[in-house]
């Protein structure tokens, strides 16, 4: 179902982009009268052919500017379409948190886990490594492949590569050995703890 959802999303956004640069260009070979230069021809009933043309006639601009549900509706829909354009805009760059996974429990059923509880669990085991200060976990993906964004501050006397290499054979490999998972994909962020200088008197 995710993956259907992201295909209409690409399609639609597709879509959306063909639309706007099409109408975009349009508009801006008129602007720069670039079918007279050039001598090509616009599409028949186009306004916009030349640089003297308008986007709106004055009479499409005043049409129902003297009833008074006009300008309300004009402004409710565009508020919508903003808010609409905001929402899908947003949601392009979020990261779903998978709530539950399956586990495979051996009877052939499987089981659910709660996946704040895997998180949890990963976060504590990657604050307990050597060199870790903090630790944040989301669990992402689809529930029979999981994926895991790990966030690691690190202590100043931290060596990265030591930490990367025992956060996956340690706190990774159990939860995915625990978990019954062929494979854990991760992806580890690294950030340097900032400590405040004091004055030594």
């Amino acid at each position: 179902m995710r993956k259907t959802l992201r295909t209409v999303n690409r399609v639609l956004l597709a879509l959306a982009g063909l639309v706007l640069i099409g109408v975009g260009g349009t508009v801006l070979a008129g602007g720069l009268d670039l079918p007279r230069k050039w001598g090509f021809g616009m599409p028949s009933g186009w306004r916009w052919s030349g640089p003297g043309d308008v986007l709106l006639r004055a009479e499409d601009r005043t049409r129902w500017t003297d009833s008074g549900w006009w300008w309300p509706v004009v402004i409710a829909a565009l508020a919508v379409l903003v808010l609409l354009a905001l929402w899908w805009l947003l949601s392009q760059f979020r990261r779903h948190r998978l709530r539950e996974m399956l586990v495979d429990s051996g009877d052939g059923e499987g089981a659910q886990l709660r996946g704040r509880a895997l998180e949890s669990v990963l976060a504590a085991e990657s604050e307990s490594l050597e060199g870790v200060n903090r630790a944040r976990v989301l669990l992402t993906g689809r529930r029979t492949e999981p994926r895991v964004r790990v966030g690691l501050a690190l202590a100043p006397h931290a060596e990265p590569c030591a930490v990367v290499a025992r956060l996956s054979s340690e706190a990774i490999e159990r939860a995915r050995t625990s978990a019954g998972l062929e494979r854990l994909p991760a992806e580890v962020r690294l950030r340097a703890v900032k400590h405040r200088a004091e004055r030594v008197s």
